[in-house]
């Protein structure tokens, strides 16, 4: 579960990143973006502790494109700080999303091999 505190830990970067990089106040989208992927990043990543909803963070996988797809399509030329980070973000996530909920455990033949019962 460490993969979802870090997912909750770079949903809070994304919403302070439009304050640290000062986005332009008519930069609409920019501000639009951050803090809606923001606001899922960190839903997704928390409804993962759920047990029902433990595959939840799969769908980070998602927002993870649609970050790295808004900092390339949207981008003037040369990309501005905001949208580089939003570029660096979107490849975190898709890194730490594929990372599942048991990563810590051992594999599951071998705990039923020695008879663990770890959970």
């Amino acid at each position: 579960m460490w993969a979802r505190v870090i997912e909750v830990m770079l949903g809070c970067w994304l919403t302070l990143s439009p304050f640290i990089f000062r986005h332009p106040p008519q930069q609409t989208a920019w501000w639009t973006n951050d803090l809606l992927s923001a606001l899922l990043v960190i839903t997704l990543a928390l409804l993962s502790f759920w047990r029902p909803m433990e595959r939840a963070h799969l769908a980070l996988t998602g927002v993870g494109l649609w970050l790295i797809s808004f900092a390339f399509l949207s981008a003037p030329h040369p990309t501005p700080p905001a949208l580089q980070n939003d570029l660096v973000a979107g490849l975190l996530l898709l890194m730490f999303a594929i990372v599942p909920n048991e990563a810590t455990l051992p594999p599951k033949l071998w705990r039923e091999f020695y008879k663990l019962e770890i959970t």
